[in-house]
């Protein structure tokens, strides 16, 4: 939820306009005219395969209206008019793709030109509980999301990929590649793929939603943004990031606060994530020798817990993160650190069980958990120790075939290495939860490679 200052300021549409659809003369990278598509979905309506659909300005699922978007078509994003997706509460939408069929949402620009910032985003707001009151959600004006229905359903994303959206508006003020506000659990998110955002990759304020099989690929600023009360559950996801980009106050794999002044305002920011990979930029390959020059400055930490936020973490790998003042685990700010392991208790102790950190700048407590700026406690530092595997600047856990910067495009994501293949634990929070799966492998991948398919890892030149 960083914001990075680089980009121009875009207006945002602050007049509702009708829906419509009006035929263009633009092409993209296929035949055939494209269909404009602007303002207020107020009634049930389907998106068509093959049909080449442009979002112009705030386009807006209403309350009572139902969007359904058939395997295979693509949505294209306006960049002039930020383009933008929003499912409002009370609205739904069912984006339910195929693992062979998925469905994109993508840039408008052609084969070889899209970047960062090229449209909006998605964004699906609901009537599940937040932990404040009548939130507007960032970056579109006047969109208020969370309520007290913790099973609201938003409908289904499923198989679907959301390429070069995220568009910071103002500081601290903007689109998501997904942003979820209080969306509840009755809704369906798994198989998705954000890419090149030019914000954050998924991002959740409030909402009991649960995930499963998320990729977050060469995004600009964090991976897991969790903030305002959520208190969902994510097993099997994988964030890919390039060593050369990272936002200016700094990039994580996880940001995760309860609110921005760290209150005790209820519900506490309290999400579960099992079996997550994080790769960072330390010891990356180019041309197979380890990247030394060039890498960005402002890369943060693996996982920023702070804000007076708990959490749940398990059988993850943080790969290539972490410094000598920067620590792969951050435990920022005594509300935080209080809960830590068997320094808190309860529903509220945050538990990091059975994660693996590996390929570090330098080894040892102090570069991979941190209080802020200071080492961790002795406590913290012996939980830590008992309940995880620190590996150190060692890097054989991940093959070349993650590591190297030009598989970014053609990355073979299974895993071979011991430390990777045995050890998941489920104790703890894990403990007969029903959504979990259990699984021997630590990270996102044991033996079965589940973006097969419908993932893609070079939507630059894509010809859609």
């Amino acid at each position: 939820m960083k914001k990075f200052t680089n980009y121009l300021l875009i207006l945002i549409l602050a007049t509702t306009v009708l829906f419509s659809c009006t035929e263009s003369k633009k092409n993209n990278s296929t035949s055939g005219p494209a269909t404009d598509v602007t303002g207020d979905i107020t009634s049930n309506t389907t998106w068509r395969k093959g049909v080449r659909y442009v979002l112009k300005g705030t386009v807006s699922v209403k309350s009572g209206a139902v969007l359904t978007i058939e395997p295979g078509a693509v949505i294209r994003g306006d960049k002039a008019t930020t383009g933008t997706l929003v499912i409002e509460r009370g609205g739904q939408i069912i984006a339910d793709g195929r693992a062979n069929d998925p469905i994109i949402f993508t840039s408008n620009k052609d084969a070889g030109d899209r970047t960062y910032g090229d449209w909006g985003g998605i964004v699906i707001l609901g009537n599940a509980p937040v932990n404040v009151t009548n939130p507007e959600i960032e970056g579109v004006a006047g969109k208020i999301y969370g309520g007290s229905n913790a099973a609201d359903n938003s409908g289904i994303l499923r198989f679907v990929r959301i390429e070069f959206g995220g568009v910071p508006i103002t500081p601290g003020n903007e689109i998501n590649g997904l942003t979820m506000g209080g969306v509840g659990s009755g809704t369906t998110i798994e198989n998705v793929q954000v890419s090149f955002s030019g914000d954050d990759a998924f991002e959740w304020f409030g909402g009991t939603v649960n995930a499963r099989n998320l990729v977050s690929h060469r995004n600009w600023d964090d991976d897991f943004d969790t903030d305002l009360g959520y208190v969902g559950k994510v097993q099997f996801g994988i964030a890919l990031r390039d060593p050369f980009i990272a936002d200016q106050s700094q990039s994580n794999c996880f940001e995760c606060d309860n609110d921005a002044s760290g209150s005790s305002n209820v519900p506490i920011s309290n999400p579960t994530f099992s079996n997550i990979t994080c790769v960072g930029n330390n010891s990356r390959l180019r041309n197979g020798a380890v990247i030394t020059s060039g890498l960005n400055a402002n890369y943060g930490r693996a996982l920023h817990i702070r804000r007076n936020t708990s959490i749940g973490v398990f059988n993850s790998l943080f790969y290539g993160w972490g410094n000598a003042t920067i620590g792969g685990l951050d435990l920022d700010g005594t509300g935080v650190q209080n809960k830590f392991e068997s320094l808190g208790s309860g529903a509220l102790q945050i538990q990091f069980r059975g994660n693996v950190f590996a390929g570090e700048t330098t080894a040892g407590a102090p570069n991979t958990i941190r209080f802020g700026a200071a080492a961790a406690s002795a406590t913290a530092t012996t939980d830590f120790n008992a309940n995880n595997t620190d590996l150190g600047t060692a890097t054989g856990t991940l093959p070349d075939a993650i590591r190297a910067f030009e598989r970014l495009i053609n990355p073979a994501l299974t895993v071979t290495d011991a430390a990777l293949t045995s050890g998941a634990v489920f104790t703890g929070r894990l403990a007969g939860d029903g959504f979990f799966q259990s699984v021997t492998h630590r990270g996102a991948f044991g033996a079965t490679d589940w973006t097969t398919g419908w993932a893609n890892f070079d939507p630059v030149n894509a010809v859609y």
